[in-house]
C-alpha cells in the first residue's frame, strides 16, 4: 500500500486514496501521447527539441494533438515552452525537473511492454 503524510505522520493511505491517486495521476499523464512525449524529451536533456521535431519523431502524432498535448503537459508544471531568440522565432520544450519524477514510471511501462511483446511472441509460436 502506498503511504500519505498527514501533519507530519506516516500512514498507509486507504483503497478509496489510492484509487483517486491512480485517478489524478491518469487524469495528467493518460492518454496515447503524453507519457511518449515526456519519455522522448527525457531522452534528449541536452538537445534543443522544437515542435516539428516532436512531430516528426513521435510516429502518429497529429500537430494539433502534439499542440494539445505540449499544452497539457505544460499546465501541469512537467514541460517548459521557451521561446528562443531566433529569427524567424523558434519554441523549444523540455522536460522540468518534476517531470523527471515520471522517469521511473515510464520506465516501468517500457521494461513491462518489452517483456509483454516477447510473451505475446511467444505464445504465438
Amino acid at each position: 500500500m502506498a503511504k500519505i503524510i498527514e501533519n507530519g505522520i506516516e500512514r498507509e493511505a486507504s483503497c478509496t486514496e489510492e484509487l483517486f491517486a491512480m485517478r489524478d495521476s491518469l487524469d495528467v499523464l493518460g492518454g496515447k501521447w503524453k507519457l511518449m512525449i515526456l519519455r522522448y524529451l527525457t531522452n534528449r536533456p541536452d538537445q534543443m527539441i522544437h515542435f516539428k521535431k516532436l512531430e516528426r519523431s513521435i510516429e502518429g502524432i497529429s500537430a494539433k494533438m502534439l499542440s494539445k498535448e505540449l499544452k497539457e503537459l505544460e499546465t501541469n508544471l512537467l514541460i517548459t515552452r521557451t521561446i528562443q531568440d531566433t529569427k524567424p522565432i523558434t519554441v523549444t520544450y523540455a522536460v522540468t525537473e518534476y517531470g523527471k519524477s515520471v522517469f521511473p514510471v515510464t520506465e516501468t511501462l517500457v521494461n513491462w511492454g518489452i517483456l509483454h511483446r516477447e510473451k505475446i511472441k511467444e505464445s504465438m509460436g
